[in-house]
């Protein structure tokens, strides 16, 4: 990170207590929060480097933004084209929410291992999307196992077993149900 330059200025108090508050909660300082703040409102600065916190505000807000643009787009009438682009795109929503899941996992231990005195985390909870039914094939792919196995495991297990295991594979530890037309959903 840059060489750092000590500002003073002054905030109505009720900001004041929000900004403390917030870093408690975060588990941070109110100067990063501020510096967060100033990375969103004027963007990228020459010869500053932009912490990991901060990238991954950045990437959360982007994402965050996509997920409300499909919210809007109408989805009656929608051809088949169109559906498997919409499957695509979740898919590679969910890679990367299990990506940033990754990330700050790596993160915490990085910060565990840490020798500096004072240890700080970043606690990334990545915006809920509304999971959509998937076709066998698909849930295959996001449980990392071949079609075949799924099959097996579904017909041979009871449904909370089913359930439980399709939980231990799936990258978001959520449980899964066959219907009665064949499209698997996600268990709340």
């Amino acid at each position: 990170m840059a060489d750092r330059e000590s500002i003073n200025f002054k905030l109505p108090k009720p900001l004041a207590a929000a900004l403390r508050a917030a870093a408690k909660e975060r588990n941070t300082t109110a100067t990063n929060l501020v510096i967060q703040g100033l990375h969103h409102v004027l963007g990228n600065v020459d010869s500053i480097e932009t912490d990991v916190e901060t990238r991954l505000h950045q990437i959360e807000a982007q994402l965050t933004k996509q997920a409300n643009q499909q919210d809007t787009q109408p989805v009656q009438g929608v051809n088949d084209s169109s559906q498997q682009r919409l499957e695509q795109l979740e898919q590679k929503t969910e890679a990367i929410a299990t990506r940033l899941a990754q990330l700050e996992g790596a993160i915490a231990l990085l910060n565990q291992r840490s020798s500096s005195g004072r240890r700080q985390s970043y606690n990334y909870h990545p915006p809920q999307q509304q999971l959509q039914a998937y076709t066998g094939e698909n849930l295959a792919k996001r449980l990392g196992i071949d079609l075949a196995t799924l099959e097996r495991e579904q017909s041979t297990q009871t449904s909370k077993d089913f359930e439980r295991w399709c939980r231990s594979k799936d990258p978001g530890s959520l449980a899964w149900r066959r219907s009665d037309n064949g499209l698997y959903h996600p268990v709340k």
